[in-house]
C-alpha cells in the first residue's frame, strides 16, 4: 500500500462499529445515552462533594477530581463518535486527530495517577490514622492533584511530539473509533526504534509505577487490617477502600485488555469493543460504584433530590 508523506496528510479515516444503515439510529441512541449517563453521574458526584461540608475531606476531594477527569476523558472521544454517526462521515483532520489524542492521553493519565493518589490516601488513613490530618493536609492534597495534572500534560505532549516526528504513514485508516495513540502509531512506516523506546518508557512511568504504588499501598493496608483483632473492625476499615479497589480493577483490567489483549490487525472490531469498554463504559460505571457503596454520597444525593 502506498505510503503518505506527513506534509501531505490532512485527514485520517476512523473505523465505524457498523456499516448497516438500519443500525445507525440504534448506535446513535446507545452512545448518546451512555455519554449523558457518564456526564450526569460524575457531575452528581462533584455536586455532592462540593455542596456538603461534611464531605470536605481529603478522601472526597480526591474522589471529585477523577469524576471531573472521567467527564473530560469521555468527552474527548464520544461526541466525535456521535457526530460521525449523524453525518455518516468518519473523517477527522490531522490537527483534530492530534487534539483528540492529546486530550485522551491527558485525562487518561490524570485519572490513572489520581487512582494512585487515592490508594495512598487510604494507606495513610488506615496505617497511620493518628497522623492522617497532618500528612494529608490541604497543601499536600493540592500538590498531589497538581502533580497528576502536570504528569498527564507531559504524557500527552510527549506522544504528540512522537506523532509529529512521523515522516510517513502506511495508510490513513485508523483501526479505532477515535485517534487511539497506539493504533495511530501502528500506521507509521518510519523507523520505530525511537518510537518504541519512548512508548515503553512512558508506559513504565505512567503505567507500571502507578500500578506498583497501588499494589504496595494495598499490601500495607491488608497487612495492617490483619492485625486488627475484631472482624467487624477489619470490615469497617476496609469498607472505605472497596469502591476505590473496584474502580482500580475496572480501570486496569479494561486498559490491559485494550492494549495487550486485542490485536487490531487480526480483528479490528474486537479491538474497538475493547477500546469502547476502556474509554466509554469504564467512566460511565465509576459514579455508580462510588455512590452505591458510599452512604455519605448517597445521603447527600438524597438531600439534594429532596
Amino acid at each position: 500500500m502506498r505510503a503518505h508523506n506527513l506534509t501531505r496528510v490532512s485527514e485520517f479515516h476512523l473505523l465505524g462499529f457498523s456499516e448497516d444503515p438500519d443500525l445507525q439510529p440504534v448506535l446513535f441512541g446507545l452512545f448518546l445515552f451512555m455519554y449523558l449517563v457518564t456526564v450526569l453521574g460524575n457531575l452528581l458526584i462533584i455536586l455532592a462533594v462540593s455542596s456538603d461540608s461534611h464531605l470536605h475531606t481529603p478522601m472526597y476531594f480526591f474522589l471529585s477530581n477523577p469524576s471531573l477527569a472521567d467527564i473530560s476523558f469521555t468527552s474527548s472521544t464520544v461526541p466525535k463518535l456521535i457526530v460521525d454517526i449523524l453525518t455518516h462521515s468518519r473523517v477527522i483532520s490531522f490537527v483534530g486527530c492530534l487534539t483528540q489524542l492529546s486530550l485522551f492521553l491527558f485525562f487518561g493519565c490524570m485519572d490513572d495517577l489520581l487512582l494512585t493518589v487515592m490508594a495512598y490516601d487510604r494507606f495513610v488513613a488506615i496505617c497511620h490514622p493518628l497522623h492522617y490530618s497532618t500528612i494529608m493536609n490541604p497543601p499536600r492534597c493540592v500538590l498531589l492533584v497538581s502533580f497528576s495534572v502536570f504528569s498527564g500534560l507531559l504524557d500527552s505532549q510527549v506522544n504528540n511530539l512522537i506523532v509529529l516526528n512521523v515522516t510517513c504513514f502506511k495508510n490513513m485508516q485508523i483501526a479505532s473509533f477515535f485517534c487511539d495513540p497506539s493504533r495511530l502509531l501502528d500506521l507509521s512506516c518510519s523507523d520505530t526504534l525511537i518510537k518504541n523506546i519512548v512508548t515503553y518508557t512512558i508506559g513504565i512511568l505512567f503505567g507500571f509505577f502507578p500500578m506498583s504504588g497501588i499494589i504496595f499501598s494495598y499490601y500495607k493496608i491488608v497487612s495492617a487490617l490483619l492485625k486488627i483483632p475484631s472482624s467487624g473492625g477489619r470490615y469497617k476499615a476496609f469498607s472505605t477502600c472497596g469502591s476505590h479497589l473496584s474502580v482500580v480493577c475496572l480501570f486496569y483490567g479494561t486498559g490491559i485488555g485494550t492494549y495487550l489483549g486485542s490485536n487490531p490487525s487480526h480483528s479490528p472490531r474486537k479491538g474497538m469493543v475493547a477500546s469502547l469498554m476502556y474509554a466509554v463504559v469504564n467512566p460511565m460505571l465509576n459514579p455508580f460504584i462510588y455512590s452505591l457503596r458510599n452512604r455519605d454520597i448517597l445521603n447527600t444525593l438524597k438531600r439534594l433530590r429532596g
